[in-house]
């Protein structure tokens, strides 16, 4: 008989230690998979009591050496994903060849549940190398084994993550702000701690369920975010709409960064909503509410970005 462990790929990124911190509250034994234990494993040591969590290094994912860690596992979670590529064709390696695999070893090793994160709306976008190699994993993951849950997630935020921190960042040195598709793609983000929330309630449901879009509380548009942004950091910005010929011209050029503030490829993602399809349940269909409201949980980390700071946070809650 399987020991009942969790084994975890991407546990080192925003959602796997929110995640793992939580599993491990809940009394759940972790097994984290990590390509570097020395150069990212120390921030897991912090999220979890002595016992409950056990740090793995496997460099270029040898499939026998994740042979052996299904062997002890009952549920495997792959939150493994990438936002650009470094060299040509990593999107299909990291988001569908991958999966391919952690879900065909799950098969071989008849676990209980693979949960694998894809994104939202990806399989209704055919001009992204991003979205289509998310939709290729999707497909892969449910042909291989058919007890999976796809986790499809609009936007998420938290102080860890690389969307409201880099835009605080920008807005509090820029002094104008483009807007992309005139800022109308609408998000429904969605806060860490109930994205977590909700993949620990799926783990107690008996049901499998193939495909689950999760979704915050508001439905905001690209412009509106970033209004709800510079309110929090207390500044006035100019935000302005660029013809979109100009638009790619600047992905060309800020895709050259080493951390890429917006790629061609991601300036094709923006043309589309991230909100709910209406093709799947959702959260909210399973009586699993998001309750953190986008404007409310920022204004809790936006003092970095404040004249002042944390002690200007602090004068404009008293007054």
């Amino acid at each position: 008989m399987k020991h009942k462990e969790i084994l975890v790929f991407g546990a080192t990124g925003q959602i796997g230690r929110n995640l793992i911190r939580k599993l491990t509250e809940n009394n759940y034994k972790i097994i984290a998979v990590t390509r570097n234990i020395h150069r990212k494993g120390y921030i897991l040591k912090t999220q979890a009591n002595p016992g409950y969590l056990e740090l793995v290094e496997v460099k270029n994912f040898e499939e026998k050496k994740l042979q052996d860690l299904f062997e002890r596992c009952s549920i495997c979670i792959n939150l493994i994903g990438i936002l650009f590529e470094k060299k040509k064709d990593q999107f299909d390696t990291i988001h569908h060849l991958l999966p391919q695999m952690l879900s065909k070893l799950a098969h071989k090793n008849k676990i209980e549940k693979f949960i694998h994160f894809s994104a939202l709306n990806v399989e209704n976008i055919n001009d992204s190398d991003y979205a289509t190699s998310k939709s290729n994993g999707e497909k892969k993951v449910l042909e291989n084994f058919s007890n999976s849950t796809i986790i499809k997630p609009s936007l998420v935020y938290s102080i860890d993550d690389n969307f409201t921190t880099t835009f605080m960042s920008l807005l509090s040195k820029l002094p104008i702000m483009p807007l992309y598709y005139n800022g109308k793609t609408r998000f429904q983000p969605i806060h860490v701690s109930d994205l977590v929330n909700i993949i620990i309630e799926l783990l107690k449901q008996k049901k499998n369920i193939k495909f689950i879009e999760c979704l915050g509380p508001d439905k905001l548009t690209f412009k509106e975010i970033l209004l709800l942004l510079l309110k929090a950091i207390d500044k006035k910005r100019l935000l302005i709409p660029i013809p979109l010929r100009i638009a790619k011209i600047s992905a060309k050029f800020l895709q050259l960064f080493p951390t890429p503030l917006l790629t061609e490829d991601q300036l094709k993602l923006l043309k589309y909503d991230n909100i709910q399809t209406g093709k799947h349940m959702t959260n909210y269909d399973l009586g699993i509410k998001a309750n953190k409201k986008f404007e409310n949980v920022i204004f809790e980390y936006s003092y970095n970005w404040m004249n002042g700071g944390k002690y200007n946070k602090i004068n404009k809650q008293i007054l």
